[in-house]
């Protein structure tokens, strides 16, 4: 919950039981260590996009989990990290802001990593505030166990009587042990959102995200970073069971964009295919997608062009 937003009207006049328990949870962590696998296997939808790459995430995004003990509202933010740049710097304050009037941090750190300097960045942060954390120590299912002991310990020290949970983003394992985990940390309260609701975004920023995340698996080197994607057109087409979006792939150079279009388009229909079957797998219908590569120098450094991508 950003620092202008408010808690969400209840939906429905009470909780489902006197112990029913809701509240916002902010998943933190440095670039790359799961934290939107984690959202989207939680929630069993995919409304985060994942890459390979690290700071694939830009933008606080909200997923809705609801079971019978309570609802969390997690909160998956960009990777938190030694910033430079005007866009990583925006980045890194989105996910710190995530941290205002939340009840609960859920802390992923990548087991196969270690601690880093970013994460002992993390745990100053989360051992200066009040906030109930868990932390989740990830990818455990490409771990040997005995490595898993070390990370733990150094782990204890760093945040001392924090609860760690072994998991797997990927697989699922012990999930149910992280969701139990902050269900207990959180209060009492009631279900803001129904319970067959699985995020706040709208359909359009998702789409616009699905496509800036096939330009990333697309592509190499810094041209994915150097692409932003905004979507002119949403419009529903109820007799056809059909969905039409227009979108435009921003790139910082004029070199890039053909690139991203590839030769006789085959690029950018490679990216387009891609896209459009995870749209129609999540809008259940057909998608026509139309897309389109346009050079906006400096976007990334440009505060007014970070605040339309929503930065």
């Amino acid at each position: 919950m950003g620092e202008n937003e408010a808690m969400p009207e209840a939906y429905g006049s009470t909780p489902a039981s006197a112990d029913f328990r809701s509240g916002f949870v902010s998943i933190l962590g440095r670039p790359n260590v799961g934290k939107s696998t984690l959202l989207n296997e939680l929630l069993g939808e995919k409304i985060a996009i994942v890459s390979p790459r690290p700071q694939t995430t830009r933008n606080r995004i909200m997923g809705i989990k609801t079971v019978p003990r309570g609802q969390m509202l997690l909160l998956d933010t960009p990777g938190i990290h030694r910033a430079r740049s005007l866009l990583n710097r925006r980045m890194v304050d989105v996910a710190k802001r995530s941290l205002s009037d939340v009840e609960a941090v859920v802390w992923v750190v990548d087991a196969r990593g270690g601690i880093r300097g970013d994460d002992e960045d993390i745990a100053g942060i989360l051992a200066g505030g009040s906030h109930p954390a868990l932390i989740a120590l990830n990818k455990i299912d490409v771990v040997a166990k005995g490595r898993l002991l070390p990370v733990m310990a150094r782990l204890a020290g760093l945040l001392p009587e924090r609860e760690i949970v072994p998991i797997s983003a990927r697989t699922g394992e012990n999930l149910p042990l992280l969701v139990e985990g902050v269900l207990d940390r959180l209060p009492a309260g009631p279900r803001y959102f129904p319970e067959d609701e699985l995020t706040d975004q709208t359909e359009r920023f998702i789409a616009a995200e699905i496509v800036r995340e096939k330009v990333f698996l697309r592509t190499r080197q810094e041209i994915p970073y150097g692409t932003a994607v905004s979507v002119q057109r949403f419009e529903e087409k109820n007799d056809d069971a059909l969905v039409v979006i227009a979108a435009t792939i921003h790139t910082e150079r004029e070199s890039h964009k053909p690139i991203l279009i590839g030769k006789r388009g085959a690029a950018l229909k490679e990216i387009g295919s891609a896209a459009r079957e995870d749209l129609e797998r999540l809008l259940g219908c057909r998608v026509y997608l139309d897309l389109a590569v346009k050079a906006t120098p400096g976007w990334s450094r440009d505060p007014r062009s970070l605040a339309a991508f929503g930065l």
